[in-house]
């Protein structure tokens, strides 16, 4: 039987070892406190540092331009306005006059269906030599509103490549419906073509003219969709109202 002084010894280890124990356990709670203080540090550190490139990379960023037209899509735009616009320093030429019948020949371009602005003209070209300013014809002169510059205005219209008369955009293929937009937001040549410029009159409501654009007034050395660099411009333009 175990003696008074013996048992006093087997509470007092007990005691030890569950006062040991309970600082293991106060240990480990601690360790996996600090851990968690660590992870969550490194982490709230890596967030603000992403937030901060973030904001840095966007405020150096632009605004992304209007999507540039090259080619036909299921939205139809406006001839998007080149990457600079050229200043013209010769003068553009008078547009001619109609032609008798309802086909036009104009400067290697030829038009089927000149004069029926219900229907899309059949519109060809081929070209060796690019032109150095706008030329232009009327194919139906308009009686009504004349445009400016700075209207805005609807129009069918379709395009295509000087040299080689292959269409690079048209309204008529997306509905028939004409499309509206600003002549400040376009090309130079398709502003001055229909606004007029120089000797160029401006288009009436109505009118129907063959514009032929020069790289300089159209997107000069940059490539834009399915139109190359340098490349002169055929545009096919029916007025259909002005605003301003």
């Amino acid at each position: 039987m175990p003696t008074n002084q013996q048992r006093r010894e087997a509470e007092r280890r007990r005691l030890q070892r569950q006062l040991e124990e309970r600082r293991s356990r106060e240990a480990a709670r601690k360790r996996t406190t600090l851990i968690a203080s660590i992870v969550g540090t490194v982490v709230l550190i890596a967030v603000i540092a992403v937030v901060v490139i973030l904001a840095t990379n966007n405020s150096g960023k632009k605004p992304p331009a209007a999507a540039s037209k090259g080619s036909p899509s299921d939205t139809v735009s406006s001839p998007s306005a080149a990457p600079s616009s050229p200043k013209i320093t010769t003068p553009t030429a008078a547009c001619a006059k109609p032609p008798k019948g309802n086909s036009a020949s104009f400067e290697g371009v030829t038009v089927t269906g000149a004069k029926n602005l219900k229907h899309a003209p059949i519109v060809k070209s081929v070209s060796q030599q690019a032109p150095t300013t706008l030329q232009c014809q009327d194919l139906v002169v308009g009686t009504g509103k004349e445009a400016t510059p700075t209207s805005t205005v609807s129009v069918q219209y379709l395009g295509v490549l000087y040299k080689n008369g292959t269409q690079f955009d048209a309204s008529w293929s997306h509905g028939g419906k004409p499309i509206s937009f600003s002549l400040t937001g376009v090309v130079p040549g398709f502003t001055q073509g229909i606004g007029g410029a120089g000797k160029v009159a401006p288009m009436r409501v109505g009118g129907r003219r063959i514009m032929i654009l020069p790289a300089s007034l159209g997107y000069g050395s940059t490539a834009n969709g399915s139109i190359p660099a340098n490349s002169s411009l055929v545009f096919v333009v029916d007025l259909t109202s002005v605003t301003g």
